[in-house]
C-alpha cells in the first residue's frame, strides 16, 4: 500500500491529517457500512465537502457529507462487498482531494493525477 498517497499531480492532502475509512460488516448481508472521514484541518474551513466516486456515477452533488462541529466531515454509505471503489473528495466544489488512509490509490481516467481506493 502506498502510505503516502498518490505519486502523481492533482491536489492532495498531506499525511497524518487525520483521514479514515471506518468499515463494518453486514453478518446477514453482503453489505459493508464504510464511513468516510475528511479531517477539520484538511478542510481548512470549508463549507461543503462531497464524497464522489464509483458508487454515485462521479456526481459532485450526489453525497454531501455532514459537517461536524469540530469541521470535519463525514458520510457513511453502505457498499457491496468483494468490490472495489475509486473514490476522490471535492471541497467547496472546485478543490479535489484524496485520502490518505486509502486501501491504494489507482491511476484516473482524466490523466494526471490518481484516485483514492477502497476495497470492500
Amino acid at each position: 500500500m502506498n502510505r503516502r498517497g498518490p505519486a502523481r499531480g492533482g491536489n492532495t492532502i498531506a499525511k497524518g491529517h487525520g483521514m479514515s475509512i471506518a468499515k463494518s460488516y453486514h453478518t446477514a448481508k453482503p453489505v459493508c457500512r464504510a464511513t468516510f472521514v475528511f479531517p477539520a484541518d484538511a478542510a481548512r474551513d470549508a463549507e461543503t465537502v462531497c464524497l464522489v466516486g464509483d458508487f454515485n456515477g462521479w456526481n459532485n452533488h450526489a453525497t454531501p457529507m455532514e459537517k461536524a462541529e469540530d469541521g470535519s466531515f463525514s458520510v457513511a454509505l453502505d457498499l457491496e462487498v468483494g468490490r472495489e471503489y475509486q473514490f476522490r473528495y471535492i471541497v467547496d466544489g472546485v478543490r479535489w482531494e484524496n485520502d490518505w488512509e486509502a486501501d491504494r490509490y489507482t491511476p484516473s481516467p482524466l490523466g494526471g493525477s490518481d484516485n483514492s481506493v477502497v476495497i470492500v
